[in-house]
C-alpha cells in the first residue's frame, strides 16, 4: 500500500464544516460510491473520542470498498484505527520519528511548500508529498502563502516520489494543475461542498482527462 498510495487521479479530504451539513460519513459514502480510492480524514476541532469512532467507521468503509484510508496528522489516531496512511505537516513530527512509530507498513506522506522541504522529505524516507497550496485556500488554518504552479513544475521535473497537488484547487483551474505535471490532485470543498457530490467528481475527472490529454 505504501508505493500505490498516490495510485489514483483525486484525493479527497473531509471537513465537516464544509460539507453542507451533511456528517461526514454521509460525504465520505457518496465519495466512495463515486469511485473514489483515497480519502484523507482532516477533522482537528472534533474531539479525540469523536474522531476515534467516525474513523472507525470510515477505516471499514473504505477497506470495503477498496479505497485507501489517510489521517491527517495525528499518528495515535492512525494507528488506533489501522490506517492506510498518516499525512504530516511541516511542524509536526520528523518522518524518521513517524516511522519509528507507525511500523514499516503504514505510509508516511509531508506537506512541502519549497524545493528544499521536498528534497529533505525524500531524504527522509517519505512515501509521498503534498505539493502546495497552490492556491489560496481557506479550508485550513494557519495556512501558508500560495507557492504557485512555478514549485509544481520544479517537483514534476526533480522529484521521483509520488506527489499530490493541493490547496485551492477547484474544477475550474484543475486542467491548469493537470497540465503542469499532476497526476494526483486533491480536492476538499469542491467535493464536501457539492450539491450533487457523484456528479462533481465525473466533472472533474472528466475534466482532468482531457488536460491530461493536452499533455501529451
Amino acid at each position: 500500500m505504501r508505493q500505490r498510495l498516490l495510485a489514483t487521479d483525486l484525493y479527497c479530504l473531509t471537513a465537516s464544516d464544509l460539507s453542507r451539513g451533511r456528517e461526514t460519513v454521509e460525504v465520505v459514502e457518496q465519495m466512495l460510491a463515486a469511485g473514489i480510492r483515497l480519502v484523507q480524514y482532516r477533522e482537528k476541532s472534533k474531539k479525540a473520542a469523536a474522531q476515534y469512532r467516525e474513523c472507525q467507521q470510515l477505516r471499514k468503509m473504505t477497506r470495503d470498498a477498496g479505497a485507501a484510508f489517510v489521517v491527517n496528522d495525528d499518528v495515535a489516531l492512525a494507528r488506533a484505527v489501522g490506517a492506510d496512511g498518516v499525512h504530516i505537516g511541516q511542524e509536526d513530527l520528523p518522518v524518521p520519528v513517524v516511522r519509528d512509530l507507525v511500523g514499516p507498513d503504514m505510509a508516511i506522506g509531508v506537506s512541502t511548500h519549497g524545493p528544499d522541504q521536498a528534497l529533505a522529505a525524500v531524504a527522509d524516507g517519505a512515501d509521498y508529498i503534498g505539493v502546495g497550496p497552490l492556491f489560496a485556500t481557506q479550508t485550513k488554518k494557519d495556512v501558508c502563502a500560495p507557492v504557485g504552479l512555478a514549485y509544481l513544475d520544479w517537483v514534476a521535473a526533480h522529484i521521483d516520489l509520488p506527489f499530490v497537488a493541493i490547496g485551492g484547487i477547484k474544477e475550474h483551474n484543475v486542467a491548469e494543475v493537470v497540465r503542469h505535471g499532476a497526476r494526483c490532485v486533491a480536492l476538499v470543498t469542491e467535493i464536501t461542498q457539492a450539491e450533487d457530490i457523484a456528479a462533481t467528481i465525473a466533472s472533474v475527472r472528466q475534466t482532468m482527462a482531457a488536460a491530461k490529454g493536452q499533455r501529451g
